[in-house]
């Protein structure tokens, strides 16, 4: 335990749960901790004290979050715990405070500062990763993988999680590629829930709410319930008993039973705007005339930026008539400073029922008394789906507020279309099984290709949660390859001698004479110094023409032997295996690679070269006189007082030389079902021209750079000059392709274009994508998602100037739709301005980010929305 533990946590006027203080003990033991517990149950007190034991040591803390708003959220929550001075954001959209002792960002902004090698990363001691089952999620969660593998080693994880059933498994992933994580799971709520089953009874005119289980069991009551209903349909001839209470029939009756604030879970933005209609037309009336005074006060405290004319479109009237009646929505069809309103109005107390999409769900900090769910399936764009435990549980854990209520309630509405008894699995399943959506991308691809070597970007790719959920032996044994290798490492730096050459004295003192030539062996004198041979290593070599110093670029292990690939002074290439030494081969000097890994490329191998020329070397010894030397009666190293402790060293290089090769060969072996998916992303990549053997095309470089979820049809669009000589407006209508995805079911209006140029590029950019498609397709990837031109016209007209209201009108938009596109086209837009190849489009992007950046989307800036649910 640390000395301070009682001083850091003095601040919490509450005793620590046991599951916080066994986080508490994991962290003072110098162990990662995943902790998992339900909403609400206190998990940010590990976090906070993981922060406050860095900034006590004089080191720095990352908090990251998986979107803005929750980044924007915790930026204030520390703040107001430690002082702005203290605390920094980075989201992309906000740079502040950077280099503070505490930065909250998103967990891409982390990724890209870790492949950058950010010097940021020097002094840090913690990452908190919020939310971390989020590494689920099929477009961001392989960025939370990226971050867990690539992190150096020296930074400890806070994994802060909602109740998985395979957690122990999560932490034996981060403990196989990071070192020690304790396990920590709390399945207690801190609210106790009820879970009920509301049916309305047309025969005795009432409602029936009953619990769901009974001492642990289905409800008879219910079931009973359910089976005189279905005899009454059959002889009614279909005239149902049973009927799903109306909304306004659940509200009235949560407020009879004292059971408001309610969040009211409706799989549907149009849905849930009906709902709060219908309240506010039957007069319903949930608030005082002192709430309704303060909901004026924050309504103009968080809206008072936003243009009147702005407010009218977005319906301001209606809006504020349901706060002030105690009703609301809260969806991705709001804009985000509508939403805040609905937020901090209800954990006021002041809204006390809530009509809201699933996307509420998502680490928002809105506790309610109630949970209503109206269906137990939902529609997902093409068909229905049936809610998980998982989903269930996630929705659920917004119910009971913690210090406020004794109990919590989750409400499920009858329905004919679901037998009770499912209704019963659901609540009693605890069942959230968490399963990795990590693929190689583009971007990552060019990534690992410009950071490593083939070799050991395949290992890090074998790391990864979705391999070892395949095949966890895979994952162990690299892991324990990257193990062996710093270790040997670590030998053979104990094993070098100011004083001579070491692996000479011990060949020579074994035998004086290397055995004749045959078949090369994987544990002859050669191929074993070969073995211990690192990326930057300096060799004397005696090739061909070729005689001096080379420097090694790589080291691979195939079933033939070890292969070293080198460069000389003179920008030569040199393939180097165990028969091109007549001898045991040792460094006679070393040199730092640059990080833009590229070994085929002019420049790196220039400045590689020059490098070499320059860098200190020893000379290289001649054998045959060290032979003679020996044989005489002396070496060197027999001078160096520590002979007898490198000696044993070097031995123990050998012994874990051996180890190497043999667990390098044990992975080949093995399925390696993600390295396979690298292999395939890379064959695009080779075939459309952005990576050359191992190197990285001027394209490439580009594609490293941007983070989208269309990156190489953007960066080849751009290659093609398609983004080029555009004035802003129409390049930000050309680039919104990227960004906007139609998901009403019903077709989309036909696409307006502003000039011929412009339509002739979204054709080019629409046939660049099938033909990208048919290559994915023939490498057996999954095809990107097609460019959509439906916004091109909403994009222009307000890069170019147009008012609120005639865009939204035009287009029949929901004012949340319109920011968050915008919001995901600025982000793009500012990207283009940092990696266009020509200066013309880096101005043009960055002046069509500034011209969508005003009026409502500026006011929006706070909360960038990531979230989206059905219509």
């Amino acid at each position: 335990m640390r000395a301070d533990r009682a001083e850091l946590i003095a601040h919490y006027p509450f005793p620590l749960d046991d599951f916080q203080a066994r986080s508490l003990d994991a962290l003072d033991e110098g162990e990662s901790v995943l902790v998992a517990a339900p909403t609400g149950s206190g998990k940010t007190v590990v976090a906070e004290y993981a922060i406050d034991a860095a900034i006590a040591d004089g080191r720095r803390a990352f908090y990251t979050a998986p979107i803005k708003a929750l980044s924007n959220q915790k930026y204030h929550d520390l703040i107001e715990r430690l002082g702005p001075q203290r605390v920094g954001l980075l989201t992309g959209d906000n740079t502040i405070n950077g280099d503070a002792d505490v930065v909250v960002m998103t967990t891409e902004v982390l990724r890209n500062m870790i492949y950058a090698r950010s010097p940021g990363l020097r002094d840090l001691a913690v990452v908190v990763l919020d939310e971390v089952h989020f590494l689920q999620d099929t477009y961001r969660g392989p960025v939370w993988e990226e971050v867990i593998i690539h992190l150096p080693a020296h930074v400890r994880l806070v994994c802060l999680s909602a109740t998985v059933s395979n957690a122990a498994e999560l932490a034996e992933w981060i403990s196989t590629v990071r070192g020690p994580t304790r396990t920590v799971l709390e399945d207690r709520r801190p609210v106790r829930l009820d879970n009920h089953y509301l049916i309305g009874d047309q025969t005795h005119d009432r409602m029936h709410l009953l619990p769901v289980l009974v001492s642990g069991r289905p409800n008879t009551d219910a079931i009973r319930l359910d089976a005189e209903a279905a005899r009454h349909n059959r002889k009614q001839h279909g005239r149902r008993r049973l009927f799903t209470p109306s909304r306004l029939e659940v509200i009235e009756l949560l407020d009879a039973h004292h059971m408001l604030p309610a969040i009211y879970f409706i799989f549907s933005r149009n849905q849930c705007d009906e709902a709060a209609k219908s309240c506010l037309g039957a007069d319903v009336r949930l608030t005082s005339a002192a709430d309704r005074d303060r909901i004026r006060e924050i309504v103009d405290e968080r809206l008072g930026g936003i243009d009147p004319a702005d407010l009218a479109v977005l319906g301001y009237g209606q809006f504020l008539a349901q706060l002030e009646a105690g009703v609301s929505c809260h969806h991705a069809g709001m804009v985000p400073p509508f939403k805040e309103v609905v937020e901090a109005c209800f954990v006021e107390g002041l809204v006390k029922a809530v009509f809201a999409t699933e996307t509420l769900a998502v680490g928002i900090n809105m506790p309610a008394k109630t949970v209503v769910i109206e269906k137990l399936s939902k529609f997902t764009g093409d068909h229905h789906t049936f809610l998980t435990a998982g989903e269930y549980t996630q929705l659920t854990g917004r119910a009971g507020r913690r210090g406020l209520d004794d109990l919590g309630h989750a409400v499920v509405l009858w329905s004919p279309f679901v037998p009770f008894e499912q209704v019963a699995t659901l609540v009693s399943s605890r069942t959230f099984h968490l399963n990795s959506a990590f693929r190689p991308t583009y971007n990552m691809a060019a990534n690992l290709v410009r950071s490593y070597t083939s070799e050991r970007a395949h290992h890090l790719l074998n790391l990864s949660f979705a391999q070892y959920q395949a095949d966890r032996d895979v994952v162990k044994l690299e892991a324990r390859l990257e193990r062996r290798q710093l270790q040997l490492a670590e030998y053979l730096d104990r094993a070098r001698s100011p004083f001579g050459d070491l692996e000479e004295y011990r060949r020579l003192k074994k035998q004086g004479e290397r055995p004749s030539p045959g078949p090369v062996l994987r544990d002859d004198p050669v191929t074993l110094a070969l073995l211990r041979v690192r990326p930057g290593d300096i060799l004397h070599v005696e090739k061909g023409r070729h005689v001096g110093r080379v420097v090694v670029l790589s080291n691979a292990h195939r079933k033939g032997g070890v292969r070293l690939t080198g460069l000389t002074t003179r920008r030569d290439l040199l393939m180097l295996t165990a028969a091109d030494f007549d001898e045991p081969p040792t460094a006679i000097g070393r040199m730092e690679l640059p990080a833009d890994y590229a070994p085929n490329r002019n420049d790196f191998q220039r400045r590689v070269a020059a490098t070499l020329e320059k860098a200190e070397v020893t000379v290289a010894p001649r054998r045959r006189r060290a032979a003679q030397a020996f044989y005489e009666g002396g070496h060197p190293v027999e001078d160096d007082p520590d002979l007898a402790d490198r000696m044993k060293a070097a031995t123990q290089a050998d012994r874990c030389a051996r180890e190497v090769e043999e667990l390098r060969v044990r992975v080949q072996g093995r399925s390696q079902s993600i390295a396979r998916d690298f292999d395939r992303v890379l064959r695009v990549l080779q075939t459309w021209g952005y990576v050359d053997g191992w190197s990285l095309t001027d394209g490439g470089v580009i594609l490293a750079r941007l983070f989208h979820e269309c990156d190489l049809l953007v960066v080849e669009s751009l290659r093609q000059g398609l983004l080029d000589g555009l004035d802003p407006p129409a390049l930000a209508g050309l680039a919104s392709v990227f960004v906007y995805e139609h998901r009403s079911p019903d077709p989309p209006p036909a696409p307006w274009y502003p000039s011929p140029l412009v339509r002739r590029r979204w054709q080019s950019i629409a046939r660049i994508s099938y033909e990208m498609q048919d290559a994915e397709e023939e490498a057996g990837l999954a095809v990107h998602r097609a460019p959509d031109p439906t916004f091109v016209a909403v994009a222009y007209a307000w890069a170019a100037g147009e008012g609120f209201a005639e865009v939204v009108a035009a287009e029949e938009l929901s004012g949340g739709d319109f920011v968050r596109t915008m919001k995901q086209l600025i982000d793009l837009l500012r990207q283009l301005a940092l990696v266009a190849p020509t200066k013309e489009t880096r101005h043009s992007a960055d002046a069509a980010a500034q011209s969508l950046f005003r009026g409502v989307v500026a006011a929006s800036s706070a909360i960038t929305d990531t979230d989206t649910d059905a219509a």
